[in-house]
């Protein structure tokens, strides 16, 4: 295993065309990259090809979006069908209370997901919000880790209102509150978390259950702070994602490795890292 993406989507229909819906071309336009539909089997044949493991997201933002969700079975599925290649994080609509919970909870015992992926900008809610702490609990039981998104997103980007995502929900600090009040729940977030670089930072050194997540942004547009941050005191919670299909592995890798990483901390970061939080 060369790698391990943290960040991969499907780039079947039923995620690129049911969940995204009309928000597909627009997103699509933001990454400015040709994404093709492709089936499961066509997406682990690439992945093999770069001798890699990835990390499939489940998606479930019906109330903040009315979209159809992508189910965890789905995922799972996947999953089973190429267990060489994948693994799979479930997700949940925390609008749909109790019932989240008992998804949550058969997905990671039932169906044998290996954590939690939250959107709360497209999603509607607040992270530190104290009406979803339950959801917290629940992941500190099962022993997972959780993604949130952070930062703006490529969803609905240059879309009139945005399609009605706010990204104010997405703003890394709100992250500090929960890792604070569940030290034991470790939070991935995901992407460099523009325009709260920085921000990320502060709550990323100050709280060791906080792990930072670089998909989603080509590391020759990341910040000087960032770069010195993630190769430097987080290189040890720092870890590779591509947001697959908008981004591909050789894209990221080039331009990660024009910051000259050294070989203990490219080593961490595609690797190392991951397979310690994931218990591989």
């Amino acid at each position: 295993m060369r790698a391990i993406d943290f960040h991969v989507h499907l780039a079947t229909r039923e995620w690129m065309v049911d969940s995204l819906g009309p928000l597909r071309e627009a997103t699509v336009r933001h990454f400015r990259a040709e994404v093709p539909v492709r089936s499961i089997d066509e997406m682990a044949e690439e992945f093999r090809a770069d001798d890699l493991l990835g990390v499939l997201l489940a998606w479930d933002a019906e109330a903040g979006m009315g979209l159809p969700a992508l189910p965890n079975d789905y995922v799972a599925a996947c999953v089973e069908k190429h267990p060489d290649t994948f693994v799979g994080f479930a997700s949940v609509d925390p609008w749909k209370g109790k019932a989240a919970l008992v998804e949550l909870r058969r997905a990671i015992t039932d169906l044998g997901l290996r954590g939690l992926k939250q959107h709360p900008s497209c999603q509607g809610f607040a992270p530190n919000d104290r009406r979803f702490y339950d959801l917290y609990a629940t992941v500190v039981e099962l022993g997972v880790p959780v993604i949130f998104h952070t930062g703006t997103t490529g969803l609905g980007a240059g879309v009139a209102g945005g399609g009605g995502i706010k990204l104010g929900y997405s703003r890394p600090v709100l992250l500090d509150d929960v890792a604070a009040d569940f030290p034991e729940l470790q939070i991935v977030a995901a992407h460099p978390s523009w325009p709260w670089q920085d921000e990320m930072l502060a709550v990323a050194q100050h709280k060791a259950n906080v792990w930072v997540e670089l998909s989603g942004w080509s590391p020759r547009r990341w910040s000087p702070e960032l770069t010195k941050a993630v190769l430097g005191p987080l290189s040890d919670r720092a870890l590779f994602g591509t947001d697959y299909p908008f981004i591909r592995f050789a894209k990221w890798l080039d331009a990660f490795r024009s910051h000259q990483p050294s070989p203990e901390a490219e080593e961490k970061i595609l690797l190392g890292n991951a397979r310690r939080l994931l218990g591989l």
